[in-house]
């Protein structure tokens, strides 16, 4: 089992230092946030937490682009991979979002991965002129064009949300990008299980971290797709000891997802975030 640094929200003066200190302790990728600006108001609910409390927390918290984030900590690396975690993908033009995904992945020699999800915020989709409603099709649209037009080869699509004559990308990196799906409801799963390269989970217990990786199997199964690699990202909110993340190894998670310091700690410092990353390694890693 691989082990991913969650970056959680804030703290992105840190970036760079925590990214090589990563980066030389072994940790296999780096996941970062993706939030494009806040709403004063607004009508949705947040699926994963207390409503009222991301609100709190995002209102007053800098979140940087997750791509821009990612080129700068891979310009300072040599091994570990990054991922958005995940990006907020119906609510960006898919082959502007391609073009930026491809030179990623092309300048960090294969480093890259997509972590892929819907926003649950209304706002995201009204205020970038993108309709809400039919926004799974849309998510399901956007992906076959990524794909697609990162194949290198001129590629078309004639669907319900895009439409456009064939059209080709360069450079395109050697090797195809992950596209690791994030999201608990069932539209989400079945969505990994047939056309991701993975699945990654928000916080959750062990028994909701089974009974999921239990569901996507089957659908794997029943999609067959369950004879390619496929990539589990599975935080544990409460684990702790190496005998909890064996027990994460064994129920197939690929990447265990860790973040080696109290994220609600505003007294929390560079310094010992590197320790804490430090220290994850020598005992896990």
């Amino acid at each position: 089992m691989k082990y991913t640094l969650m970056m959680g929200l804030g703290g992105v003066d840190d970036y760079i230092d925590i990214a090589k200190a990563a980066d030389e302790s072994g940790w296999d990728c780096i996941s970062l946030p993706d939030s494009i600006f806040f709403p004063k108001e607004n009508e949705s609910d947040y699926p994963y937490a207390d409503t009222e409390m991301v609100r709190q927390a995002l209102e007053f918290t800098p979140v940087l682009d997750p791509f821009v984030a990612m080129g700068m900590m891979a310009a300072v690396t040599k091994q570990i991979s990054f991922y958005p975690g995940v990006m907020k993908i119906p609510v960006r033009q898919p082959i502007v979002l391609a073009k930026a995904l491809s030179t990623l992945a092309y300048m960090s020699n294969n480093r890259i991965k997509l972590g892929a999800g819907l926003s649950p915020w209304k706002e995201d989709f009204v205020h970038n002129g993108v309709g809400f409603e039919g926004r799974g099709k849309r998510m399901d649209e956007c992906l076959e064009i990524i794909r697609g037009v990162m194949s290198g080869d001129y590629f078309e699509y004639h669907g319900e949300f895009y439409d456009f004559e064939p059209v080709k990308l360069n450079p395109v990196p050697s090797k195809a990008v992950p596209i690791i799906i994030g999201g608990h409801a069932k539209p989400a799963l079945r969505r990994a299980a047939k056309v991701g390269d993975g699945w990654m989970s928000a916080n959750s217990s062990y028994d909701e971290l089974k009974a999921i990786v239990e569901q996507i199997n089957t659908l794997r199964k029943e999609y067959g797709t369950d004879g390619k690699d496929f990539e589990f990202h599975c935080l544990d909110s409460n684990a702790n000891s190496p005998d909890d993340f064996k027990r994460l190894a064994e129920l197939g998670t690929t990447h265990a997802c860790v973040t080696p310091w109290n994220p609600y700690d505003p007294s929390i410092d560079k310094a010992a975030k590197i320790e804490g990353i430090k220290r994850f390694s020598e005992l896990m890693i």
